[in-house]
């Protein structure tokens, strides 16, 4: 099988080098940046999409832009990098997929990422980035705005809809979250049985996430939005493989938004790892959940 083939070689990423990277103490962030980085200026966007970078105050955006946009609308992406990598240059090629898919002008930010900026600064760039756009519906939102992400940004769409629903400012047509942490003190049973099947490498996420969190409690719903009230929310989407350390938090936090009374629906993979859809097209299931992800987006 494909799927097994590609994720066997992601996962053993490392055999060739000399030693596997320590997540501890001496981990660098910077050098995990730069590799990440370094990565991504190697990846292009299909012919079929074009970019334009803004700023909103200090924080630098994209927007991606398909040439057949389908709908007014908009969707806000939230990038992944464990809280303390990511940008628009390394999720670029990621967010160009989902707006080929959905037909929709995509924007994706670079928030304050930890250490230097632990929570909730990173939240709080979600927040003001997502009222900038209010502020701007008739010229690109008017059709509703959608909020999306993968592994911390799947955790920070989450967190940014409840820090709205808090805030009573007005909430998007749906989220979706592929591969969310949700309970950030990173206590689920998965994060054990399945620690020897997924690609995130193996004790990175207490490391990562203790770098975000500080000193602030993690059962804090906005950094743990599995422990949030979802009641009067929009629909939920979750994507999860069941070989991710995070899959006892993605089921978790359906349950507890079902529980409120939202509209969810929760993917379950078999054999997948973590944040996979964004593999697509390398392997069939890749492909196929992330048809399914732009499907619910633009059945909303």
């Amino acid at each position: 099988m494909r799927s097994r083939l590609i994720i066997g070689l992601i996962r053993n990423r490392n055999i060739l080098k000399k030693g596997t990277e320590t997540y501890d103490e001496s981990f660098s962030v910077q050098e995990f940046r730069d590799r990440t980085e370094k990565v991504s200026r190697k990846l292009r966007l299909p012919k079929n999409i074009s970019t334009e970078k803004i700023k909103i105050g200090n924080i630098e955006a994209e927007w991606i832009i398909p040439d057949l946009v389908k709908s007014d609308g908009v969707l806000f992406y939230i990038h992944g990098g464990g809280f303390i990598s990511g940008s628009c240059n390394t999720h670029r090629t990621h967010v160009a997929k989902f707006a080929a898919g959905t037909g929709l002008r995509s924007l994706v930010f670079n928030y304050r990422l930890a250490p230097e900026h632990p929570f909730p600064a990173g939240l709080n760039d979600c927040i003001d980035v997502y009222k900038w756009l209010m502020t701007r519906a008739d010229e690109e939102g008017s059709g509703g705005i959608i909020i999306g992400g993968e592994s911390a940004g799947g955790t920070l769409a989450l967190s940014l809809l409840l820090a709205l629903k808090e805030e009573g400012v007005k909430l998007p047509k749906g989220v979706f979250s592929i591969s969310p942490a949700t309970d950030l003190s990173c206590r689920a049973a998965s994060f054990s049985y399945n620690a020897g099947k997924d690609i995130a490498p193996e004790g990175s996420w207490g490391l990562w996430t203790g770098y975000y969190t500080g000193s602030e409690s993690t059962d804090n719903p906005l950094l743990s939005p599995q422990f949030g009230n979802y009641s009067g929310c929009p629909p939920l989407y979750f994507c999860i493989g069941t070989h991710e350390i995070h899959y006892d938090d993605c089921l978790n936090a359906a349950e507890k938004a079902r529980k409120d009374g939202v509209d969810v629906t929760l993917r379950k993979w078999p054999g997948m790892v973590h944040a996979f859809p964004l593999l697509s097209p390398l392997f069939p299931e890749a492909r196929k959940a992330l048809n399914d992800i732009c499907r619910f987006c633009s059945n909303l």
